[in-house]
């Protein structure tokens, strides 16, 4: 008997653990009055545990485990448990006592999760009350009277045999009125993971240390020279400051060997509160100082002195959603590049601010969920390895252990397939001291379980909790890891080093199909029309910058705050999201309309030349430049612009200041004209609307027209004078060289000259010019 204690699996003691049970089975029989023997009805609700469940009423009392310790006691220990009882049923609960069942090992991780949801009491399965002085008594229980219990019990009572997890239940023996013998009427269960000795091969754990938060900052800066930041709230000064949930993250991580993953836009924030912030008021334009500078100065310098030497993995900055993109934002123009800009931000931004060079090589989808393109956008911005969780990227060979992490995925990607049981264990309520103890014991012990799979294989596994966990979540997560990390069968690693392990040959590396990504994940991601909303926004952000002569003091924060547009914390908070997008692209248009041209009135032409001037405000802190303004006339005939239909000039003006730009126009004749003046950048792209007028000639007088008259009646009378010199000429040629070819007898010079003359000179035939002064109605402009 003693011998088979020693197999795994097996309770030390059968003999012994038998009496016990049938003890136990004999004390829940209904004693019949008046009958000395009691009918064999425990065997039958043995076979049948609901049945016996509900003939013991084993729900009538809440039985809460708040407290175990130690998690994975060695031999010498003494095991504490504690918490409170509450009878919830009608009639008071007399000679009640508390007591430790210890049950049989499980034999597997499944039967871990079936144990951890089974309700009631099952006598064999719940295993044998230890008894004797290890139990807290109550006289009675009074309905609705939550009482306090605690039991200390040395390890070697126990009677534990080999490695395993133990069942461990804590139970409440009592009777009542109507049920008047001792019975099971409460029960709560957990396990007990048992391995005093150290294993020939111990797990390699990598734990993910998540520091991220919500969006925090918005895209406006004040106009001050340091560009003060502007925050939605000032809830983030609450996280960090002590209690809060950043600040525990912190505080509890520096004490654990964990892979701390770091979204760099959490760092941005926090570093722009130490420079002094703003906080925007609920009308949405005025701010008010912020008052947290030291909280986040502090936190700052412990984090820096936390990850001094260790690795660091940064997300892409804002950690933007992958899924997201991959589904919905591959088929908007430029929506891919934004991660691989977020990218060098995110690493620029972590070794700027904490001094460490972290890795860049990681793309974490949201819970790990994966499908062929999610592994595309994910690797599109340089990235090898992807994070996915196993209840993703399922096991398809039938394997009987839990695999190590790293798989190769093809196109030299590596998959690090998280575990998902112990990745989620921690996604509860853990502000509820049972809640936390019992994901704290379900933890450790499906650790341990993993390592008796397959004891003398060394596997590398992952664990990818939750992004943001609760301030109670990390102190919940960090409990389990103090223990795992004492534990004789684990050790840490770092997730560099688990995505380089050597994968096991039997695992899938096999990426699920489109068709197979979890339905409720693709309800939270962004949708279509918010990439294009982001489109929008980028190509109004690159026209804008080009006349700009200061562009950091733009480019930088609207370009951040467009990653912030593709955060993976929008999932489930949509309409928060459409506020903050919309705020975004509002605030840009408010920056571009500050460069813009002045209206002005309608103009009067009463001569006919004259200039206009157009007038361009720049209301911006900085200058802008590389603008040029076009005033085009619609009906250039009438009144021309320039030499033609339009004029340009270049546009330089400082910040705060405006320019007033002259035109030329010449008019030719009365009437109104529209005009229309344009802002365009240097390379042709309109800037801003535009502005019309018109421009009324109102006196291009008879004295204007009698010159245009005049100048036309000259080019004929010059034309006709040019036509009848040529023809006088043709005839005198033709006189002079007589029938025969030469000269008609003349002595080669004309009759009534004194001086010789050429054939070609012709006789003028136009009076003098007079000298006198011209008419008034000749006068022309010059």
């Amino acid at each position: 008997m003693a011998e088979a204690a020693d197999f795994p699996g097996t309770s030390p003691s059968p003999a012994r653990r038998w009496l016990r049970r049938t003890a136990a089975l004999l004390v829940g029989t209904p004693l019949l009055a008046g009958l000395l023997q009691a009918p064999a009805g425990p065997v039958a609700h043995a076979a049948v545990p609901g049945a016996m469940a509900d003939a013991t009423g084993s729900r009538t009392v809440d039985v809460s485990l708040d407290a175990l310790t130690p998690t994975a006691p060695d031999e010498g220990d003494t095991l504490t448990v504690s918490g409170t009882v509450t009878n919830n049923g009608k009639q008071t609960v007399t000679g009640a006592q508390v007591g430790l069942r210890v049950g049989p090992t499980v034999n597997g991780r499944s039967e871990i999760d079936r144990a951890s949801k089974r309700t009631g009491f099952q006598p064999g399965a719940d295993g044998t009350e230890v008894g004797g002085k290890y139990v807290d008594k109550f006289a009675k229980l009074a309905p609705g009277v939550r009482q306090d219990f605690s039991i200390s019990v040395p390890v070697k009572a126990l009677d534990l045999g080999a490695d395993g997890v133990y069942q461990l239940g804590v139970a409440l023996t009592g009777q009542s009125a109507a049920q008047p013998y001792p019975q099971v009427l409460g029960i709560e269960r957990t396990f007990l993971p048992w391995h005093p000795g150290a294993a020939d091969t111990k797990t390699k754990t990598t734990y993910l240390w998540p520091l991220i938060s919500d969006t925090h900052l918005t895209a406006k800066t004040e106009s001050d020279e340091q560009q003060t930041a502007v925050f939605k709230n000032d809830d983030l000064a609450d996280e960090l400051a002590s209690g809060g949930r950043l600040q525990q993250l912190l505080s509890l991580g520096s004490d654990l060997d964990v892979t701390w993953v770091i979204d760099p836009d959490l760092l941005a924030s926090v570093e722009a509160m130490t420079k002094g912030y703003r906080i925007q008021n609920p009308d949405g334009k005025t701010t008010r100082a912020g008052k947290h500078q030291a909280v986040a100065n502090e936190w700052l310098n412990d984090l820096e002195a936390a990850v001094k030497g260790k690795k660091v993995v940064a997300l892409p900055f804002a950690d933007p959603d992958l899924a997201s993109l991959a589904h919905n934002g591959r088929a908007v123009t430029g929506s891919l590049s934004h991660l691989k800009e977020a990218t060098d931000a995110g690493s620029k931004a972590v070794d700027t601010i904490l001094h460490v060079k972290p890795s860049t090589d990681f793309a974490w989808p949201a819970e790990g969920a994966i499908d062929p393109s999610v592994v595309d956008v994910s690797t599109s911005a340089g990235a090898h390895t992807v994070i996915a969780r196993s209840d993703s990227m399922r096991e398809t060979s039938g394997l009987a252990y839990s695999p190590t992490a790293a798989r190769p995925i093809g196109g030299g990607t590596t998959a690090v397939v998280a575990d998902a049981r112990l990745s989620t264990v921690f996604q509860g309520d853990m502000t509820e001291a049972e809640n936390s103890t019992l994901a704290v014991q379900e933890f450790v012990a499906q650790s341990l379980m993993i390592n008796l799979q397959n004891p003398s294989k060394q596997r590398s596994i992952v664990v990818a909790p939750q992004r943001m966990p609760s301030a109670s979540q990390a102190q919940t997560m960090a409990k389990a890891l103090t223990a795992l990390q004492k534990a004789q069968w684990s050790q840490s690693e770092q997730l560099t080093a688990a995505a380089k392990a050597k994968p096991d040959p039997q695992a899938t590396t096999r990426v699920p199909s489109a068709a197979a990504y979890p339905a409720s994940l693709r309800k939270q991601e962004l949708p279509q029309s918010a990439f294009e909303s982001i489109r929008d926004t980028q190509s109004m952000l690159e026209r804008f910058q080009v006349i700009l002569t200061e562009k950091d003091r733009v480019v930088t924060p609207f370009g951040r705050a467009i990653d912030r547009e593709m955060s993976t914390s929008w999932r489930g908070n949509a309409q928060e999201a459409d506020r903050y997008r919309g705020g975004v692209g509002s605030y840009l248009r408010e920056l571009t309309g500050q460069v813009a041209l002045i209206q002005r009135s309608d103009a009067k032409l009463s001569g006919r030349s004259a200039t206009i001037p157009v007038s361009v405000q720049n209301n911006l802190v900085q200058g802008v430049d590389h603008l040029v303004l076009r005033l085009s006339s619609q009906n250039p005939t009438r009144l021309k612009i320039g030499d033609g239909q339009y004029e340009e000039h270049p546009v330089k003006i400082a910040g705060g200041h405006s320019q007033s730009v002259k035109f030329t126009t010449t008019a030719n004749a009365n009437g109104p004209v529209p005009v229309y003046a344009q802002l365009y950048t240097e390379d042709g792209e309109p800037y801003g609307d535009p502005v019309r007028f018109e421009v009324n000639v109102t006196e291009v007088t008879l004295t204007v027209m009698l010159v245009i008259a005049g100048g036309l009646l000259l080019l004929v009378l010059a034309g006709f004078r040019m036509y009848t010199q040529r023809k006088r000429a043709a005839r005198r040629q033709a006189a002079q060289e007589g029938p025969d070819g030469g000269p008609d007898g003349g002595s080669g010079t004309e009759s009534g000259e004194g001086e010789p003359g050429q054939p070609s000179d012709p006789t003028p035939d136009t009076a003098p010019e007079s000298t006198d002064p011209s008419d008034t109605g000749e006068r022309v402009d010059r």
